[in-house]
């Protein structure tokens, strides 16, 4: 159903569905007036608890940061009263029992619009990540059972324990991009170099079962085996919206819109081509575990460097941090927001930064930061950049859109 009504509406909502226990998540967007690195591009809201209190933690989206903070729910209403129509002109609350929709043109000019309820209740949401995890342990789940991680009763065989707990991890990464994907219809997914595929398998648990969304996930591994294992998992397993292809990362040279992207297993300059052909498509997120960067090492050279480089295992750690640092600026230079964010140690990445890049709303300018890049490579002595390079020929190709 659709309802036209005012912000105060929107507020009293908000306010009733904290009160009553209905409340499921919030999202604020749209930023008004000029865009700067200082103003707040988006605002989200979940419920938390913290040492036996249920709060609600604010994440804020700048530019180039996020901060975070756990409030009251009268605090909760108090801060979305300022930000609407203020800060930010759309807010979406979403409810058990309802989805509401605000535009505010300004503090006072305000509509809303209610229809049926599309997300599920709200998960456990206990701050202890130890105790709480969006696959919950003693509980069966059937594909962390095919896999062998779990019993068919749920209990998490002791040598896959750190696999449990990167699964989880890794899922709650992606919790956190949700607000950034479609709310309504097929989410696309492709997955580069998904290899065994249990992150694969796991995000398709997250979408389908507990967001109870229609997917369809593409995972990509160059090693036949490889393939044909996930491919007979997925039937023995009954999955819809699931495949898998032996080929290359760039392989793949059709047109699709891609709504999220995976690379988390892709050594060295394939994770580049999996950033490269991710932006191409014009994925609204991607997020990359990057580990063997050894292309920049053999180029590092310069006396400044020397105390460094000449030690085989500085180099690679600071060719390491370059590729990553190099890698993000580029990502932002072609319309996403950037962060490097703290994964944890897996044996498929052994390095623990996961890059996460949100594409930019069409509203919002790109800062140059070719600058800042060529600064860099002027410092290190670097030559050439595979991502730079393979975002310039799709460039060329005019099949880069940026």
């Amino acid at each position: 159903m659709t309802d036209h009504r005012t912000r105060q509406d929107f507020l009293n909502a908000l306010s009733t569905s904290l009160s009553d226990g209905t409340f499921i998540s919030l999202t604020m967007s749209k930023p008004r007036g000029p865009v700067s690195e200082d103003r707040i591009q988006r605002e989200t809201v979940r419920p938390v608890e913290v040492k036996g209190q249920l709060l609600y933690q604010l994440t804020r989206q700048y530019a180039k940061r996020e901060t975070h903070e756990n409030l009251d729910a009268e605090q909760i209403v108090e801060r979305v009263a300022l930000g609407l129509g203020g800060v930010l002109k759309h807010a979406h609350l979403y409810t058990t029992e309802a989805d509401l929709a605000a535009r505010a043109s300004s503090p006072d000019k305000c509509r809303m619009t209610v229809s049926s309820p599309t997300k599920r209740a709200a998960r456990s949401v206990t701050h202890d990540r130890e105790k709480s995890h969006l696959i919950p342990e003693d509980k069966p789940c059937s594909f962390l059972h095919e896999l062998g991680v779990m019993t068919a009763a749920g209990r998490v065989h002791r040598s896959k324990r750190d696999k449990f707990k990167q699964i989880n991890r890794f899922l709650e990464f992606v919790e956190d991009v949700i607000p950034h994907l479609p709310s309504e219809g097929t989410i696309e997914v492709i997955d580069f170099g998904c290899g065994l595929s249990y992150l694969t398998f796991a995000l398709h648990h997250l979408l389908t079962v507990i967001h109870n969304r229609e997917v369809h996930i593409l995972g990509i591994d160059q090693n036949r085996q490889v393939i044909d294992r996930c491919t007979e998992t997925c039937r023995s397993l009954r999955l819809e919206g699931m495949e898998f292809c032996a080929e290359t990362i760039n392989h793949r040279t059709d047109n699709r819109k891609v709504h999220l992207a995976v690379a988390l297993h892709a050594c060295d300059t394939a994770t580049d081509d999996a950033l490269a052909q991710a932006v191409r498509w014009g994925a609204d997120v991607i997020l990359a575990a990057p580990c063997c960067q050894h292309e920049l090492a053999p180029q590092l050279k310069g006396d400044a460097l020397r105390l460094i480089t000449q030690h085989g295992i500085l180099r690679e750690r600071l060719a390491a941090m370059a590729t990553d640092a190099l890698r993000a600026a580029i990502l932002e230079q072609a319309g996403y927001r950037t962060q490097i964010i703290e994964f944890i140690d897996t044996e498929h990445t052994p390095k623990n930064l996961l890059l996460r890049a949100i594409r930019r709303g069409e509203v919002t300018p790109v800062s140059s930061r070719q600058p800042e890049i060529e600064q860099l490579k002027l410092l290190l002595g670097i030559d050439h950049l595979s991502l730079e390079d393979l975002l310039r020929d799709a460039n060329d190709d005019d099949t880069f859109d940026s």
